[in-house]
């Protein structure tokens, strides 16, 4: 899968709450490739690779985030994609 890529990092109540899951449930449904993972300084970081309408869909849900979290800043940057993912993960630190 290949095309545009954004990289979002999430601050706020986002670890411990199924943020992760929430993430990745979001990406499948929307046919995205990539990652989201927790971050040592409490924040998660995902990245996902697909069609910019798709991508900007993924964006606005992880903004709103899951009914048992909390997000107060989410920091998106888009580039074009240099890589490419089959499939959209949960992984560790």
């Amino acid at each position: 899968m290949s095309g545009v890529v954004v990289h979002i990092r999430v601050q706020g109540k986002v670890q411990g709450v199924g943020f992760r899951d929430y993430t990745r449930r979001q990406a499948r449904a929307l046919g995205l490739g990539g990652f989201v993972r927790n971050l040592v300084d409490g924040s998660v970081e995902a990245q996902a690779i697909g069609d910019r309408d798709a991508l900007e869909s993924f964006v606005a849900a992880i903004e709103r985030g899951p009914s048992t979290g909390r997000v107060d800043q989410c920091l998106v940057d888009w580039h074009q994609a240099t890589m490419s993912y089959d499939e959209f993960e949960v992984r560790n630190f």
